[in-house]
Protein backbone atom coordinates (compact mmCIF):
# COMPACT_ATOMS: atom_id res chain seq x y z
CA UNK A 1 0.00 0.00 0.00
CA UNK A 2 2.73 2.52 0.97
CA UNK A 3 6.13 2.38 -0.66
CA UNK A 4 7.61 5.80 -0.02
CA UNK A 5 7.25 8.58 2.52
CA UNK A 6 3.75 8.79 3.91
CA UNK A 7 1.48 11.80 3.85
CA UNK A 8 0.22 13.20 7.11
CA UNK A 9 -3.17 11.49 6.64
CA UNK A 10 -1.46 8.14 5.95
CA UNK A 11 0.74 8.62 9.01
CA UNK A 12 -2.32 9.27 11.19
CA UNK A 13 -4.04 6.24 9.67
CA UNK A 14 -1.09 4.04 10.66
CA UNK A 15 -1.14 5.38 14.22
CA UNK A 16 -4.90 4.86 14.52
CA UNK A 17 -4.59 1.30 13.20
CA UNK A 18 -1.65 0.36 15.43
CA UNK A 19 -2.27 2.21 18.69
CA UNK A 20 -5.09 2.48 21.19
CA UNK A 21 -4.89 4.94 24.09
CA UNK A 22 -1.17 5.45 23.46
CA UNK A 23 -0.40 1.71 23.57
CA UNK A 24 0.80 -0.30 20.60
CA UNK A 25 -1.69 -2.96 19.57
CA UNK A 26 0.05 -4.10 16.37
CA UNK A 27 3.43 -3.65 14.72
CA UNK A 28 3.08 -3.13 10.97
CA UNK A 29 4.82 -5.48 8.56
CA UNK A 30 5.32 -2.81 5.91
CA UNK A 31 8.49 -0.88 6.70
CA UNK A 32 7.09 2.58 5.87
CA UNK A 33 4.25 2.06 8.35
CA UNK A 34 6.57 0.54 10.96
CA UNK A 35 8.81 3.62 10.68
CA UNK A 36 5.81 5.84 11.49
CA UNK A 37 5.17 3.82 14.63
CA UNK A 38 8.84 3.81 15.68
CA UNK A 39 9.05 7.56 15.08
CA UNK A 40 6.11 8.01 17.45
CA UNK A 41 7.96 5.97 20.08
CA UNK A 42 11.25 7.80 19.47
CA UNK A 43 9.52 11.12 20.19
CA UNK A 44 9.19 9.99 23.83
CA UNK A 45 12.97 10.41 24.17
CA UNK A 46 14.63 13.81 24.41
CA UNK A 47 17.35 14.48 21.83
CA UNK A 48 20.74 14.94 23.50
CA UNK A 49 19.83 13.00 26.66
CA UNK A 50 21.66 9.78 27.55
CA UNK A 51 19.42 7.04 29.00
CA UNK A 52 20.32 3.92 30.93
CA UNK A 53 18.86 0.61 29.77
CA UNK A 54 16.41 0.70 32.69
CA UNK A 55 15.27 4.21 31.73
CA UNK A 56 14.76 3.15 28.10
CA UNK A 57 12.73 0.13 29.24
CA UNK A 58 10.56 2.31 31.48
CA UNK A 59 9.73 4.64 28.56
CA UNK A 60 9.09 1.74 26.17
CA UNK A 61 6.76 0.01 28.67
CA UNK A 62 4.40 2.96 28.26
CA UNK A 63 3.91 1.74 24.67
CA UNK A 64 4.16 -2.05 24.95
CA UNK A 65 5.16 -4.89 27.26
CA UNK A 66 7.54 -6.14 24.55
CA UNK A 67 10.29 -3.60 25.14
CA UNK A 68 12.94 -5.75 23.42
CA UNK A 69 11.15 -5.56 20.06
CA UNK A 70 10.73 -1.80 20.32
CA UNK A 71 14.30 -1.20 21.46
CA UNK A 72 15.69 -3.37 18.65
CA UNK A 73 13.49 -1.57 16.10
CA UNK A 74 14.63 1.84 17.31
CA UNK A 75 18.27 0.79 17.09
CA UNK A 76 18.02 -1.06 13.77
CA UNK A 77 16.15 1.77 12.05
CA UNK A 78 18.47 4.51 13.31
CA UNK A 79 16.15 6.26 15.75
CA UNK A 80 18.49 5.49 18.67
CA UNK A 81 22.09 4.48 19.22
CA UNK A 82 23.83 2.94 22.18
CA UNK A 83 27.20 2.20 23.65
CA UNK A 84 27.69 -0.40 26.36
CA UNK A 85 25.71 1.43 29.05
CA UNK A 86 23.77 4.33 27.51
CA UNK A 87 21.18 4.93 24.80
CA UNK A 88 20.43 8.20 23.03
CA UNK A 89 18.03 9.39 20.40
CA UNK A 90 19.71 10.17 17.09
CA UNK A 91 16.81 10.19 14.62
CA UNK A 92 13.13 10.82 14.11
CA UNK A 93 11.07 13.92 13.90
CA UNK A 94 11.61 16.83 16.27
CA UNK A 95 9.06 19.50 17.09
CA UNK A 96 10.52 22.98 16.81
Amino acid sequence: MWDGPLSESERLEVLRACMTDGRITAIPVRRSARLVLLDQVACAFEPGVRYSGAEVNAVLRRFSADVAVLRRGLLDEGFMECDRTRYWRCGGTVDL
